[in-house]
């Protein structure tokens, strides 16, 4: 049977172990992405992303734009990983582009990188002078 402690008695510390710490990714803006193997590369699938954070800065007034970008494709042999991906969009931050400017590198940067079978990147800017602007570039993986 045990005995019980006395309310006086202390416990013992018991020294933590010390487990080698992960190693991180980057969780800062970047302006590299990364891929890995698509798991099904026989089959026609589409992955769908959606980024609602997206800013940059107006080249003409430097103040900021806003947009959610959204990323449909149909992958080859890689797909994008998602952490590197919103480091790259984090990335334009304090970029000035135009609104077309801004949505034709992010869908050359993506195709450049993965050469999907199609891909469409639609941005959608948050109303400034009163006018909403939506780009949308599409690349059906036929040398343009």
């Amino acid at each position: 049977m045990a005995t019980r402690r006395s309310a006086r008695t202390p416990r013992r510390k018991v020294a933590p172990t010390m487990a080698k710490p992960k190693k991180r990714t980057s969780t800062r803006p970047a302006r590299t992405m990364e891929t890995f193997p698509n798991p099904k590369p026989g089959r026609d699938y589409e992955i769908e992303m959606t980024y609602p954070e997206f800013t940059c800065l107006c080249p003409m007034t430097g103040q900021p734009d806003f947009a959610t970008v959204r990323i449909s494709y149909v992958p080859d042999t890689v797909c994008v990983e998602l952490k590197s991906l919103r480091n790259y969009l984090w990335s334009y931050r304090n970029k000035g582009a135009f609104h077309e400017a801004v949505t034709n590198k992010i869908a050359d940067d993506l195709i450049r990188l993965m050469q999907p079978r199609w891909i469409e990147i639609e941005a959608q800017f948050h109303t400034r002078g009163g006018i909403n602007t939506t780009v949308r570039v599409e690349y059906s993986g036929v040398a343009e």
